[in-house]
C-alpha cells in the first residue's frame, strides 16, 4: 500500500482552466485558475 506522502508527491501539477499554464499553489488551494487569468477578470 503507498503511503500518503507518496500519494501526495506524485500528484500532477495542477492547470489553470483558462489557458493551460501550471499554477503555484499553497496548501488547501481550491483555484482552478492561475493569477494572470484571475487578475484579468477582475479588470
Amino acid at each position: 500500500m503507498m503511503s500518503p506522502l507518496e500519494f501526495f508527491k506524485n500528484l500532477p501539477k495542477k492547470m489553470c482552466a483558462e489557458c493551460g499554464d501550471h499554477i503555484d499553489e499553497q496548501a488547501e488551494s481550491y483555484l482552478i485558475e492561475c493569477d494572470r487569468c484571475l487578475s484579468k477578470k477582475e479588470e
